[in-house]
């Protein structure tokens, strides 16, 4: 919390402008991060043959 309050309290604009750059890049990042491990799992789930998705099948 300390940090976060240091950071509001920076008059460097430069500074401030650099940090949210980086936050930008890495939330955009993570986003794009989590959009490709959830199209791996459709895809893992998704194919009837898969012994994966057989496995966790109901069973009849």
């Amino acid at each position: 919390m300390e940090t976060v309050l240091r950071f509001l309290k920076d008059e460097d604009g430069a500074t401030a402008v650099e940090y949210a750059l980086i936050v930008c890049v890495l939330s955009l990042t993570i986003i794009g991060g989590i959009g490709q491990v959830f199209n791996s799992l459709t895809w893992l789930f998704s194919d009837n043959t898969s012994r994966l998705a057989n496995a966790f099948a109901p069973s009849p």
